[in-house]
């Protein structure tokens, strides 16, 4: 889904770059302009149309692939150890910053914290200085992490986490609607483990696509979730007496 949405977003990018409008999409596809709209609005394209949009503005899809390459290499998928030891250094300023890379504009940051206008744009002056946003005329925002983007493995901000995961997270009975656990135990082989593990990550990519799927939507209608997924070879450390040696 993050990918689609990358695909169309770059496509309208490309037809305002032609001068080319939905009415014109809509006359070379022999479609209504309501047709049309709709169909950038559900993302919802046969590769033949694809190809004939792509046609119209005299480009091959592979092009437009290209140009889908490029604007997602030039995004960042990590910082730097630097920048992470930085935002952890400043805990207003890490909040923004995950409060941005959710997509809440200025306006959002206002409605949701207690920051004033003035602090907010100060935080977001030295976002731009990191690099991790630019911070465009009138205030707007222009994330520069990819779709992709992620904590440094055991890096500043993951090792932030972890300290508050015990204490915070799983202060709760999960009886919530919202909220649900699940506790597994089983004896596995090592490739049992390493295709879970493949699942972790492939359910980690759809959480990923839909966060950035919703993102689009008011900041009333979105919640802040957080997921940890784990396995490990770990025991109840009460049971450790009853171990045999090896």
């Amino acid at each position: 889904m993050a990918q689609t949405k990358l695909i169309i977003s770059t496509l309208k990018k490309t037809l305002k770059l032609h001068g080319k409008t939905y009415a014109d999409v809509a006359q070379h596809l022999e479609l209504s302009e309501a047709s049309v709209k709709r169909m950038f609005a559900q993302q919802a394209f046969s590769l033949s149309r694809l190809d004939a949009i792509c046609g119209m503005m005299n480009m091959e899809i592979t092009e437009l692939m290209q140009i889908v390459n490029e604007s997602t290499s030039r995004q960042i998928t990590e910082l730097s150890d630097e920048q992470e030891k930085q935002l952890v250094s400043d805990i207003e300023l890490l909040l923004i910053t995950i409060s941005v890379i959710n997509h809440y504009t200025l306006e959002d940051l206002l409605q949701a914290y207690t920051f004033t206008e003035t602090e907010c744009i100060q935080h977001l002056a030295a976002l731009d200085r990191l690099n991790i946003i630019e911070l465009l005329p009138n205030n707007k925002i222009k994330i520069k992490v990819s779709p992709n983007f992620k904590w440094r493995n055991n890096g500043y901000i993951q090792r932030f986490f972890r300290e508050n995961i015990e204490t915070e997270f799983f202060n709760s009975k999960f009886a919530q609607p919202q909220e649900k656990l699940i506790v597994l135990n089983g004896m596995l082989s090592q490739e049992s483990n390493v295709i879970f593990q493949r699942k972790f990550e492939r359910l980690a990519r759809e959480f990923d696509e839909m966060a950035s799927s919703d993102s689009t939507l008011p900041l009333g209608e979105r919640l802040g979730y957080s997921a940890v997924l784990a396995v490990r070879d770990w025991r109840f450390s009460v049971f450790d007496r009853f171990q045999r040696k090896k």
